[in-house]
């Protein structure tokens, strides 16, 4: 019989067993409004299937466990063969086969392929966000690849299946395939021109042998890889393979994984390559032109994934303030915490719009929305993954002492939450692509205004912010060291825009007064108190 003293009251039931798609308004409507009528309730049924796999216990329990058992290198075997193996527990595969069942590779062949894939990477990212990485890495290899369409035709097939098959064999035999990337090199991190790994033509048509190391490799149990290296014309992209087409192993020695703050579950990986076999992709010295489509569809990932974040963080706590009592009623209730609750919901919502809307630029794929995805994707990338670690941190904040323990799952979230700001390129490397755009690409400023113009005459807040934008375009005196603010005030007015164009006044209102108004403090929950707040609460809650 359990003590009096240890009765159990006022806690907040677990956040289980609910659709995480049709519980999140911003998403769903996002959906709606981007996929073809016709199509409409395919992807709402996929989407809802999926949300209640991820907002499952199951789910949930192969998160906790992927992230507890994290994976291990073995680079021997028992006889003192070299391997190169990493070992997965197998709530990982687990997690990893059911984003690739789920279409999460499958975006570039079908209608609206790259938004539902958006909606359901945000989904079932909140399982469990580092297996991500491959799914990402797999899906943003094709248009790299499609600029040899020999390499096109024998791997894309198989890159887009929808089979999940782990163990390591000849590409041939195996029905789908995973891909990542080795861009990064310890001499020159971001600066890949730098990079000293050497390929050597090795008398095929296409062939060469690497020698080099990649000091981040992430997802090494994949089964190729898109790599940069140094070839007589300069810099090139190549394929490398984990195993060779008649069986035998790839020269492919991971030296060790990263210990890394978050993304646990995930192995990032430094590789040497000795003599390893690689067909060149594209053009000898057009490796970087050859990869950045892979880049770019990997930022919009890296927007993705801190908008899954978000998302969670944010219905867990809206989540536990709804149950928990203090100092006489609900904690929801309570004008503080209601507007530190409405600040951050704002931030989920315009980040789920953004990354959406990015997606629907991709699936309608005109010369418009690739000069608008241009300059949307860096600014995107930098301000959404910077926005992550604030909104995890004040999430976590609102459940107390209880977010602060592993249980709760909040530390896992907040240690994931500033990896996508650094994958893919870090803040200055975005801001810099956004300057280099506008500077090389006056199309793509044109299509950004656009954009944003659409909204025009609904909000004098957001044409005030749009104003001012335009005259700090004008003014390139000394533009570098603006270009972090000015890739904030890009996405914040794109954000803006969005939100005043589809989201619920309450959500449009409380935005532009605040991100576009100036009527802000410098932490979550300074909202003006005379804006609709508990409508922008309740629109967040997650419904169990």
């Amino acid at each position: 019989m359990a003590a009096t003293t240890h009765t159990v009251t006022n806690q907040a039931p677990p956040l289980v067993g609910y659709d995480v798609y049709t519980s999140d308004r911003a998403l769903t409507e996002a959906v709606e409004r981007h996929v073809a009528p016709g199509l409409l309730d395919e992807a709402r049924e996929e989407l809802s299937e999926l949300g209640r796999s991820a907002g499952s216990a199951q789910a949930q329990e192969w998160g906790t466990q992927a992230n507890e058992n994290p994976p291990k290198l073995r680079t021997h075997d028992r006889y003192g063969n070299r391997i190169d193996e990493v070992d997965f527990h197998p709530a990982w595969h687990r997690l990893l086969g059911h984003g690739v069942t789920s279409g999460l590779t499958n975006a570039w062949g079908r209608p609206a392929g790259h938004v539902r894939r958006a909606a359901a990477f945000l989904v079932w990212t909140q399982a469990e966000p580092g297996h991500g990485c491959p799914l990402s890495m797999t899906h943003a290899a094709v248009p790299a690849l499609r600029t040899d369409p020999a390499l096109a035709a024998e791997w894309e097939p198989k890159l887009t299946s929808q089979i999940y098959q782990q163990d390591l064999r000849p590409a041939a035999d195996k029905p789908g395939v995973l891909f990542g990337m080795g861009m990064t090199e310890k001499q020159g991190g971001s600066d890949v021109r730098a990079n000293t790994t050497r390929a050597e033509p090795a008398g095929g048509d296409g062939e060469y042998l690497l020698t080099g190391h990649k000091w981040f490799c992430s997802a090494p149990m994949s089964d190729g890889f898109l790599v940069l290296a140094q070839a007589a014309a300069g810099l090139t992209c190549f394929l490398v393979p984990r195993i060779l087409a008649d069986g035998t192993r790839n020269v492919f020695r991971i030296q060790r994984l990263k210990d890394k703050l978050g993304n646990r579950s995930n192995a990032s990986s430094e590789v040497e390559f000795d003599g390893t076999w690689a067909r060149r992709v594209g053009e000898e010295g057009r490796g970087v032109r050859t990869i950045i489509e892979m880049v770019a569809a990997t930022r919009l990932d890296c927007v993705l994934g801190s908008a899954a974040l978000m998302r969670q963080s944010v219905a867990q706590a809206v989540h536990h303030s709804a149950y928990r009592s203090t100092f006489g009623g609900p904690l929801i209730d309570k004008p503080l915490m209601r507007n530190v609750l409405a600040d951050l919901a704002l931030e989920s919502e315009a980040a789920t719009a953004l990354g959406l809307r990015l997606a629907a630029a991709y699936d309608a794929d005109t010369e418009e929305e690739r000069a608008f995805l241009r300059l949307a994707v860096p600014a995107a990338k930098y301000w959404v993954t910077k926005r992550c670690t604030p909104t995890v941190a004040e999430s976590l904040e609102c459940l107390g002492g209880n977010g602060y323990v592993e249980e709760s799952g909040m530390p896992r979230l907040l240690r994931e939450s500033p990896l996508n700001s650094i994958w893919e390129g870090s803040g200055n490397v975005q801001a810099l692509d956004l300057l280099r755009a506008l500077q090389r690409e006056p199309q793509a400023l044109n299509a950004f205004l656009q954009e944003v113009g659409r909204a025009r005459g609904a909000d004098h807040r957001l044409d005030a912010a749009i104003k001012n934008l335009l005259t700090e375009l004008a003014d390139l005196d000394g533009i570098e060291a603006r270009g972090r603010r000015l890739a904030e005030r890009m996405a914040l007015v794109l954000q803006g825009s969005l939100l005043v164009r589809w989201a619920p006044p309450e959500v449009s209102d409380a935005f532009c007064a605040s991100r576009l108004g100036g009527d802000w403090g410098t932490a979550f929950g300074t909202l003006p108190h005379t804006l609709d707040l508990a409508s922008v609460v309740e629109r967040a809650r997650a419904e169990v």
